[in-house]
């Protein structure tokens, strides 16, 4: 058993100052308290603990191409379908093991940035020819390795991938995706729940690449075919140019024709959702379905901006996720989600509700529970009894945090902080980043993986 003291610990209504906390060996809380119970020696953490950010959309392989495709000819357009081009020859390159290199690296700078669970969106799943590997899933077996190296929670996601557009083949920079059927896809999906069973902090939920790259009434038939408790990832709406082609293919816009054909639930998670109608976010919002949005990857691939406030309105929650990794601090996707709204709507109340005036605390409420149903766990309290202690923890020294009333604490850490002051962060009670600090032979690996690459 463990017990500590922090100087601040935040729940879904407010701060417990200071807040003594007590885990048992497999690091589940047995104590919450604003009370010292004598019978205790708690060690002392001068540190705000915030729960652990969940990353809900993750895909671990892109990582390695940060910053490679801002070379720009302003003779040509350069959009998202431009970007991709670069993604599949990244796709195409990659091998097992500098998968579980790049992997391992990013886990562990998600979890210096204060994530301590993600959702790994996991579409390359075979060998550069197009084959099948021995083990159909020996590339989310190396995910999995990687998280259990660095000691970041991961919910596998295999992801069925079976064409290349509405109404058209897949081509040949999509061969490692694809699986041609739901026979094919449920036996990736078996071996996946096979390869989660090595590392007793990994989860295993569905998902479906996009409309475009699975037939529509597949996805119907295969969602018929699953089981209807495991959290369902789908890309969906992420560009005009997608809305256009399923209009012409099915009639119907892509988020149109899921809630006339699927029954849409709290199980659902819906990636980027960025071009919507008014009707469709609205009764997207009812239908209870969760949207999973990556600010600093739609900025940066200039997917557009989601409908957030209607969304809101209606009821809708959402969870965040850094996609493409061109940044893994979730206070800048929270910051570039909120002043997106602002910017369009002239007004300052973006993470507003009835009930909640607190923009930092409104967005750590939507970002955590929701964030929390994409990996396949439910909770009604960031810190509870009898689940784990995993926090993101604020350094107590920071001045400005040290100021602050409780009321405007937690803003102050959403709107103005970064990673200097992360004190470090906690899994399952422990400690697996401390003061910034990263494994040396990581980062070694990484570098090798990249080098050996040459696409830098």
């Amino acid at each position: 058993m463990k017990a500590y003291r922090f100087k601040g610990l935040l729940q879904k209504e407010g701060w417990i100052m200071p807040a003594f906390v007590r885990v048992d060996e497999q690091g589940d809380l047995l104590e919450i308290s604003d009370k010292k119970n004598p019978a205790y020696n708690y060690s002392n953490v001068n540190g705000f603990a915030l729960p652990g950010m969940q990353n809900a959309h993750s895909h671990a392989f892109q990582y390695a191409m940060v910053g490679l495709t801002e070379q720009h000819d302003s003779k040509k357009n350069d959009d998202f379908w431009a970007w991709r081009k670069a993604m599949y020859q990244l796709a195409l390159s990659v091998n097992p093991d500098q998968m579980e290199a790049i992997a391992t690296m990013l886990y562990a700078e998600m979890l210096r940035h204060g994530y301590t669970e993600v959702a790994e969106f996991h579409y390359v799943h075979h060998q550069p020819s197009g084959t099948s590997y021995l083990n159909k899933a020996e590339l989310g077996e190396r995910l999995i390795a990687a998280a259990k190296k660095v000691g970041i929670k991961i919910t596998l996601i295999p992801i069925f991938y079976q064409k290349g557009g509405f109404g058209q083949k897949a081509n040949d920079g999509q061969r490692r995706f694809l699986s041609s059927n739901i026979k094919e896809y449920q036996q990736l999906l078996q071996a996946s729940e096979t390869a989660v069973e090595q590392y007793k902090s990994a989860k295993i939920a569905v998902g479906v690449h996009s409309l475009r790259a699975v037939e529509p009434m597949v996805v119907k038939e295969l969602l018929e075919q699953l089981d209807p408790s495991l959290p369902f990832h789908i890309h969906v709406s992420e560009q005009l140019k997608e809305v256009e082609a399923a209009l012409a293919y099915l009639g119907k816009r892509p988020v149109e024709w899921m809630l006339d054909h699927i029954n849409l639930n709290d199980n659902f998670h819906l990636v980027h959702a960025t071009h919507l109608t008014a009707t469709e976010a609205t009764k997207l919002a009812k239908s209870k379905a969760n949207v999973v949005l990556c600010p600093s990857t739609e900025g940066n691939l200039g997917d557009g901006i989601f409908s957030l406030k209607t969304f809101q309105n209606a009821g809708g929650n959402w969870s965040i996720g850094t996609d493409s990794h061109i940044s893994l601090n979730p206070f800048e996707e929270l910051r570039i989600l909120d002043y997106g709204q602002r910017l369009i709507s002239h007004q300052r109340n973006t993470f507003t509700a009835e009930n909640q005036g607190n923009s930092g605390l409104y967005a750590l409420n939507k970002l955590t529970f929701s964030g929390r149903k994409a990996m396949g766990v439910t909770t009604s309290n960031f810190f509870e009894k009898g689940a784990a202690l995993d926090a993101l923890v604020m350094d107590g020294k920071v001045p400005i945090f040290n100021v602050c009333a409780k009321e405007n604490l937690t803003s102050t850490i959403v709107y103005a902080s970064d990673v200097s002051m992360h004190l470090g962060t906690m899994i399952n009670g422990n400690w697996v980043i401390k003061n910034g600090q990263t494994n040396r032979s990581i980062r070694k690996n990484f570098i090798n993986a990249l080098k050996s690459l040459k696409n830098r």
